[in-house]
């Protein structure tokens, strides 16, 4: 499907003067060239230190006690020193695997030398480090997304586990018309739509779009369109699509919250097609960015409308695709009758 020919006309909260045209790029949302040096999270965290706490400033140490001042930091990174495997250069976890001289790496990375030692090429065969392994589970490290915000301590075998389902770890992009990896917090998401993807930005807790297309019989697997909205103090991905639902072409509109799924359930939504005096109407929750484009689409969370009855809306001779559809956005309210307010912005 050639998404050129896809005109999105789109108004907010009401502005139906002031309708403002959109032509969408091709599937791959045009040459998009992402440069990963530039991103927050791409350096990499500091080690952490497993030694106690330092004394308090001016107290005295004594040099048996090895706690404070250079020398206390020294164990500690030579500890992590030597649970870096040196082959992908991660933590290991039991079980850690040596060669006959002492060498150590990560039971992922000995499938991938071939059991052979990365350091001295001898043979691996099937030894175990209990020693080193031990030394690892004694220790309690804060979470890799401390620098975050993350305030939890974990034992050092578990940390991988929690890192995996951490809120505070980074999200990955939510634009759906290519596959990019970028990945950040929501402030830098939201930079990144806007200037790398073009995505179009919107302030205002409603919103009306006008979906044209010549050709609707022509349908692919093809993402339309993402607009961002901004009300709230957050920010809300709205999709709208066309792909095959078995053999029949369908259009499907849904919200995506920018932020967890906790605080994506503090909010609703409501979208509304219709022409020629009928109309369908979803109301649901919004879905966090943490579940993937892909799996909210496939598992029909929101307005799905099937090809004849979006060519009934659009009215005519059939030959053209016009979908009007309109939306609101509202916070649910809790133990405040003033909460769920949404007060239009016509200047976005």
């Amino acid at each position: 499907m050639e998404l050129d020919s896809i005109e999105c006309v789109s108004t907010v909260d009401g502005g139906a003067d002031e309708d403002r045209e959109i032509r969408n790029l091709h599937h791959g949302g045009g040459n998009l060239h992402n440069h990963h040096s530039h991103h927050p999270l791409s350096h990499q965290h500091p080690q952490f230190s497993a030694s106690k706490p330092p004394n308090p400033i001016g107290a005295n140490v004594s040099p048996a006690t090895n706690i404070m001042g250079p020398t206390a930091i020294a164990p500690a990174t030579s500890v992590h020193e030597l649970l870096e495997c040196p082959v992908c250069t991660n933590s290991m976890y039991p079980p850690i695997h040596q060669c006959h001289n002492g060498h150590t790496l990560c039971s992922t990375c000995k499938t991938r030398v071939h059991n052979r030692c990365p350091t001295c090429r001898q043979e691996l065969g099937d030894i175990r480090c209990l020693a080193l392994e031990k030394v690892a589970e004694s220790l309690e490290l804060p979470c890799k997304y401390y620098s975050l915000g993350c305030p939890e301590i974990f034992p050092y075998y578990s940390k991988l586990k929690h890192e995996t389902i951490c809120n505070f770890r980074p999200y990955n992009c939510p634009y759906a018309g290519s596959e990019c990896s970028i990945v950040g917090d929501i402030p830098f998401l939201v930079s990144h739509l806007r200037d790398d993807h073009k995505v179009d930005m919107h302030t205002g807790c409603t919103f009306n779009h006008r979906y044209v297309k010549s050709n609707p019989r022509e349908v692919e697997n093809a993402t339309w369109m993402l607009t961002v909205f901004h009300c709230f103090g957050q920010y809300f991905c709205l999709h709208f699509e066309a792909f095959q639902l078995g053999m029949a072409p369908v259009y499907m509109a849904f919200l995506r919250f920018m932020g967890d799924e906790a605080e994506a359930r503090n909010y609703s939504y409501s979208l509304e097609v219709g022409g020629n005096g009928r109309k369908l109407t979803w109301e649901g929750t919004p879905r966090s960015i943490r579940d993937s484009h892909r799996k909210v689409r496939d598992s029909h969370d929101g307005l799905i409308i099937q090809r004849n009855m979006a060519l009934f809306f659009s009215g005519g001779d059939r030959k053209e695709l016009k979908l009007r559809v309109t939306g609101r956005i509202w916070k649910e309210q809790q133990n405040n009758p003033d909460g769920g307010v949404c007060i239009p912005n016509l200047n976005s």
